[in-house]
Order: structure tokens, then sequence, then C-alpha cells
């Protein structure tokens, strides 16, 4: 799984980039998943919801033990499009996840919109991004 993630057990947003594509997807055949608020309670925490599966979710697993969680919650759902773009999938939201999204749209314009065409001078980059790794990383993690 690759692109935007999204909560499963309950109805698609169509704010989900491609949610045209679910259209074979035998969630949709799932009366339960397709009640207003699926299988959750409003309100819940996202802690609670499960997610689609990508890099977020397997980059959120490897740092969890080591990463504060403002960088945890930037790592898991940077690519929640629907839920930091487009305020898809508010409901699922307790308070503290709204705080926390604080964190995710300032990280967006780092992520999606960062590329540039030059290469970047690793040399003179990798000092930085070594210490930066010391700082929260053991010298071995379990990927």
């Amino acid at each position: 799984m690759v692109g935007d993630t999204y909560p499963l057990g309950c109805p698609f947003s169509d704010r989900v980039v491609y949610g045209e594509f679910f259209e074979n997807n035998p969630d949709l055949s799932r009366s339960e998943f397709q009640r207003p608020c699926g299988i959750y309670q409003e309100g819940l925490g996202l802690e609670n919801v499960v997610m689609s599966w990508g890099h977020d979710e397997y980059m959120y697993q490897v740092c969890k033990p080591y990463l504060p969680e403002e960088a945890l919650y930037m790592i898991r759902y940077h690519s929640f499009y629907a839920a930091h773009q487009e305020d898809a999938y508010t409901w699922l939201m307790d308070d503290h996840d709204k705080l926390m999204f604080d964190c995710v749209r300032q990280f967006q314009p780092y992520d999606l919109y960062s590329k540039v065409d030059a290469p970047p001078d690793t040399d003179a980059l990798k000092p930085y991004y070594c210490d930066l790794i010391a700082k929260y990383f053991p010298t071995q993690i379990a990927f």
C-alpha cells in the first residue's frame, strides 16, 4: 500500500485521493462499515481506528520507541491527506488528535512539496543528519 492512508471499518470519504478506484473494494459490501460511523464511535481517537497499511505505519512502528509524540504523529499520519488537508474523518478524532494534527500540518510542506531538481550536497548535510539521528536513535534498531 502506497500513497494516501485512510481509516478502515467506516465509509470511505470522497476526499480520499483516487477513492473512485475503491468500487471493487469488498469493504463496500460490509453493511456494518457503511453506517455513518462504521464500527466506531464518534470522537473515539485515532489510536482506536484501524488505518490502511502503508509506509507511514511501518515507519511509525519502527520509530515508536525513540521519537517524541509530535514526530510520531507526523510520521504516522503524513499521508492521511483526507484528514490534514481536507478535514475529512475529523469525527473520529479526539481533542488530543486535533491538537497533534497541528504538527502534521506543519510538517506537510516539507514532505510532498520539498522535492527539488538539483540533488542535495550530501557531504555537507551528512554531519547534521548523523548528529540528529544519534540524538534520537540507538546504534541499532529493528526494521
